[in-house]
């Protein structure tokens, strides 16, 4: 089952070109750029969170500090990856905040129906399990949602985590450990 719609392959043939474009101080080809990624930020924003406000705080955060940070992409991954790696030193930072004021990230949609069909029985299980994988420890959270949630391979995970592949696999073993006994 696919939990993310799209593919993360490049919106654009002209994703480096637009790159170079943006060093050079060119504000079109930045707001072209962000356009172009808006959505996929969000997307990555509202997985790790699971709250669209939250996900809409962190997407204008992560746009706001693409101007600055543009200078520091050099290249060597996909820029989606680093693309990645941006948005969830965002997330974290807003989980900080949050912690730091002791709000509770996780709430859960109270379902005021009494009759429930079968989708949306599986949607609210879905949530229910995407919830739970947000309580895991970061690492942890971090490999489940990458592999599971945005269908990435575990190399391509091993790069927005910045570690080993096989160490991608480990925090999936000890994740499903967790998991098998908080469902």
């Amino acid at each position: 089952m696919r939990l993310v719609d799209g593919d993360n392959s490049e919106p654009s043939d002209t994703t480096e070109q637009l790159i170079e474009r943006v060093k050079a101080g060119d504000t079109r080809a930045f707001e072209r750029l962000v356009s172009e990624h808006y959505r996929f930020i969000y997307k990555t924003a509202f997985r790790w969170l699971g709250h669209k406000s939250d996900a809409e705080d962190v997407t204008q955060s992560v746009c706001l500090r693409l101007a600055d940070a543009m200078h520091r992409f050099d290249g060597r991954s996909k820029f989606t990856s680093w693309l990645y790696s941006v948005t969830l030193n965002a997330v974290r930072d807003l989980q900080r905040s949050h912690q730091r004021q002791g709000k509770q990230i996780a709430a859960v949609s109270v379902v005021t129906r009494e009759e429930i069909d079968a989708n949306q029985e599986d949607r609210l299980r879905v949530n229910d399990i995407w919830r739970i994988v947000r309580q895991l420890p970061e690492k942890q959270r971090d490999a489940v949602l990458l592999v599971y949630g945005e269908q990435l391979s575990q190399a391509e995970a091993a790069v927005i985590m910045g570690c080993k592949e096989v160490t991608v696999s480990w925090h999936i073993h000890n994740a499903r450990k967790s998991l098998k006994d908080l469902l």
